[in-house]
């Protein structure tokens, strides 16, 4: 089990770890860890997110 974490560890995009962490707290709340990990992994993004993110990412990529 800590195996498959450290190798989900890896394929953060630490780019994206350092939006996630600069989100107002009140949004960080609301996200799940579904969501939390389709976008630090660079999944396709649930429309949940992808409304919760609404106005603070430019999301047209």
């Amino acid at each position: 089990m800590d195996r498959k974490a450290s190798i989900d560890k890896e394929k953060v995009d630490p780019e994206r770890m350092e939006v996630l962490r600069g989100l107002p707290i009140e949004i960080k709340q609301q996200i799940t860890g579904e969501e939390a990990r389709a976008f630090l992994h660079k999944e396709p993004l649930p429309d949940t997110l992808i409304e919760k993110l609404k106005g603070y990412l430019d999301l047209d990529e």
